[in-house]
């Protein structure tokens, strides 16, 4: 396991570039986002997604996240996407809110969950946004939470055996504990499924 220093304002560029050079090799990170700490992977690497239901001890098809970089990004992997959504996610992103929509034939299969669906996130960190750019596709990803539920907020103090588990921690000092708001947009009526740190000031 490997610990990178990546400066959050102003990522450098070649270690951005070892860690896609990691993931595209099946590689598992720790990273971070405008909200926690994440596990990261390659969504076309199949292997990498199961490890991340391992570590995080939930059955597959449990949702998880695909990190976009921007909107333009989303049409090859979600479908049925309404005016309305559009027009919030071009009012709220990039920012900490995950959207959920019908997911296309482009997603992996072991990434959908039972209804068909993904959560779509473009968070508001510098770091994240350089990797989708790096990767040149999503990056699956998923809160990394303690034995008690809660959300790592300092990858330093992650237990040592979480840390076995993965190849890369992205360390850029502590994040704040609230994940984000999750709205899902995948039926007629949009409908809140979680409230975290983005306020609902649009439905």
């Amino acid at each position: 396991m490997q610990i990178f220093e990546i400066h959050e304002k102003n990522p450098q560029r070649r270690l951005i570039e070892k860690t896609i050079e990691i993931l595209r090799k099946g590689g598992v990170m720790i990273y971070p986002t405008d909200t926690v700490y994440a596990y990261g992977c390659d969504i076309m690497q199949k292997n990498s997604i199961e490890r991340i239901y391992s570590i995080k001890k939930i059955p597959k098809n449990k949702p998880l996240s695909f990190i976009f970089s921007d909107i333009s990004q989303l049409h090859a992997y979600v479908r049925n996407v309404s005016d309305q959504a559009f027009k919030i996610m071009k009012k709220v992103f990039p920012g900490p809110y995950t959207f959920i929509f019908k997911a296309s034939k482009t997603v992996p299969k072991i990434a959908i969950t039972n209804q068909k669906t993904i959560g779509v996130r473009i968070p508001d960190n510098i770091i994240a946004l350089e990797l989708v750019n790096a990767l040149e596709r999503p990056i699956l990803s998923s809160g990394v939470n303690l034995e008690d539920g809660s959300y790592v907020i300092d990858p330093m103090l992650i237990d040592t055996h979480i840390r076995n588990e993965v190849d890369i921690i992205i360390n850029c000092g502590p994040k704040l504990s609230e994940p984000s708001t999750i709205i899902d947009f995948s039926e007629v009526e949009p409908r809140v499924i979680r409230q975290g740190k983005g306020e609902i000031f649009f439905l």
